[in-house]
């Protein structure tokens, strides 16, 4: 098949998951003999070759705007794409609902991945709120299927509008690294602090554990990986509590063999977020082997099922920190955990399992079923 991924920043991924998603998936397709090609947001990807990891390239421009980039990015390249004869237009986000009937004119199968409830995002204003509330709706019949990654986030759109979804995780695998460079280079220990890897956005509540580590007598470290564009006020703030204790540690990005590394060699990770479907950071650090606690949202406690511990997200920074100090005091107890969230991993979370999905569902929109 002919296959096109749209909707995301593009690859080589050095964003969030969705362009890891896009990575991971395209390049699997690729294997299994598949005619791939990736849009690219121009300002974002400065890799300058046309393919990747056998994946063609196309590299359009875009409006360097949070309420416009990516939907005037995904309505250039629709329209790029209808003369192109991809057999499958897979498409990311919600928000790129409005323009997925285009490729369906042209005869060519619509794929939508809604990701989480993005309306919940505290970085839209009101009207954004209600924007992506309608592309919700227009999501159900504009495309020929949609896709969610979290059962929550099924049947939200089954109960709201009555629209049944295909669901297909969110893979996870990444190869452990020992300790080496990137550990040297940040100066820390293995299995000596606490990390979080996200978005620095607000709903993401990455100040949960900066408060809730700031409250803790340890010598470990607390670690911060992401950073975010348009979040500008909230990370100088998050800056600014983590400036008060030397024992926290803002990284900015870290992509590729230094996020696998960190990862790896993490004492336990902690999953902030209190919005969205499945967390991909959280995915992965449960494939590093790392014991994962989370914030308890309904999504999250589906992820880690009982491979991992959760604190009461609306409490915050103390619910948190009361279970922090509990794996602090008790190794054995975050090794046990460590071993159930690998182990729930490489059964609900593989690639190969999400590449075969997708193609399935792929093949059976091709052939009219």
């Amino acid at each position: 098949m002919r296959i096109a991924m749209m909707g995301t920043r593009g690859v080589p991924a050095s964003y969030s998951g969705f362009e890891t998603c896009v990575e991971e998936l395209g390049s699997r397709l690729v294997e299994r003999g598949h005619e791939v090609t990736v849009y690219c947001r121009k300002h974002h990807i400065q890799y300058t070759e046309s393919t990747y990891k056998d994946m063609r390239l196309v590299k359009l421009p875009s409006i360097q705007n949070k309420y416009l980039d990516t939907l005037f990015h995904s309505f250039l390249s629709v329209l790029h794409g209808v003369r192109q004869h991809y057999d499958v237009v897979l498409l990311f986000i919600a928000g790129n609902s409005p323009v997925s009937w285009i490729p369906r004119v042209f005869g060519q199968k619509v794929v939508l991945n809604v990701d989480g409830l993005d309306w919940k995002r505290q970085k839209w204003n009101r009207w954004a709120k209600r924007y992506i509330q309608l592309a919700e709706w227009l999501a159900t019949f504009l495309p020929n299927e949609i896709v969610t990654d979290s059962t929550v986030v099924q049947n939200y759109y089954l109960t709201r509008f009555k629209c049944a979804s295909t669901y297909i995780a969110y893979g996870s695998e990444l190869p452990r690294r020992p300790p080496g460079d990137w550990l040297a280079r940040f100066n820390l220990r293995p299995r000596h602090y606490i990390l979080f890897v996200g978005r620095l956005v607000p709903e993401n509540c990455a100040h949960h554990l900066v408060e809730a580590f700031r409250g803790l007598e340890t010598d470990m470290a607390c670690v911060i990986v992401g950073d975010a564009s348009y979040a500008g006020e909230y990370i100088t703030q998050l800056k600014t509590m983590a400036a008060s204790d030397p024992r926290v540690m803002m990284t900015g990005y870290v992509f590729g063999e230094g996020y696998q590394e960190l990862g790896a060699n993490a004492y336990l990770f902690v999953e902030t977020s209190e919005v969205g479907g499945t967390h991909p950071a959280l995915t992965q650090a449960m494939a590093l082997q790392n014991c994962v606690v989370v914030n308890d949202t309904a999504e999250n406690l589906e992820t880690v099922g009982a491979a991992g511990l959760w604190y009461h997200g609306r409490t915050g920074s103390a619910a948190l920190r009361a279970v922090l100090r509990e794996l602090i005091a008790d190794p054995d107890r975050v090794e046990d955990y460590r071993r159930r969230a690998a182990a729930r991993a490489s059964e609900h979370y593989s690639w190969e399992t999400v590449t075969r999905a997708y193609e399935t569902l792929f093949k059976q929109l091709v052939a009219g079923k």
